[in-house]
């Protein structure tokens, strides 16, 4: 499969070592109820001018979000850098590129999947993001969540999982684990920032293996 041989390469990892292919036909994004298109653009228009705290006076775009709106999949990150707040398209630049390498990996592209952050305007200096403001915001993304029913979410980075799950929990006792986000139970599965992978290439070879479980998360086969 050409897409996980470009991937394994850029972990790093001979292709010989992932001999059991795994179906990913089963997590095709299929299309969802409750995807309701005036559902999106009311959300996507409230956060277009959002005022809800002092981010709104530094940022130059709001990143609402892209992809499929009727994915099973959902990759949520931490907060917009500075050229996805130049864009107002989430996770762009070499950080963008290798998600996605590491979605192509497992099967997916892309356009099959919805990327969003917990933040949907650029802290100054990339920052992390104050309790208050993803206070303000985090709400935004839940009503993502309910139109998009996704049949998994992908947390990248320790600042999205622990937002989300709302713990302090380091990243490396989060990983591993099937957790549940919000009343509905999505399952939850933690990974890396594609941006400290790239400071850190030795991390590569787990977040690989996030990545396979999260698929068999996804695909119903993980015990």
């Amino acid at each position: 499969m050409e897409s996980r041989g470009e991937y394994l390469a850029v972990l790093g990892i001979d292709d010989w070592r992932q001999r059991r292919e795994m179906a990913v036909a089963s997590m095709s994004p299929a299309p969802g109820p409750g995807s309701a298109p005036e559902g999106w653009d009311s959300i996507a228009t409230e956060v277009a001018a959002c005022r809800k705290c002092g981010l709104c006076e530094t940022r130059t775009r709001t990143v609402f979000g892209v992809g499929d709106r009727n994915a099973s999949w959902l990759v949520v990150g931490e907060a917009p850098g500075a050229e996805e707040d130049k864009q107002g398209e989430p996770f762009v630049g070499r950080a963008g590129g290798l998600l996605n390498s590491m979605l192509r990996g497992i099967g997916l592209a892309r356009e099959q999947v919805f990327i969003a952050n917990v933040l949907k305007c650029r802290p100054p200096n990339n920052r992390d993001p104050a309790p208050a403001e993803v206070a303000q915001c985090l709400p935004y993304l839940e009503r993502q969540i309910a139109l998009l029913k996704p049949r998994i979410m992908l947390a990248v980075g320790r600042i999205a999982a622990q937002n989300l799950l709302a713990t302090d929990t380091p990243i490396g006792k989060l990983r591993g684990h099937v957790h549940n986000f919000g009343t509905a139970g999505i399952p939850l599965v933690v990974t890396y920032h594609p941006a400290y992978l790239l400071r850190s290439p030795t991390e590569k070879r787990k977040a690989w293996e996030d990545l396979k479980f999260a698929r068999r998360v996804a695909a119903g086969t993980q015990a």
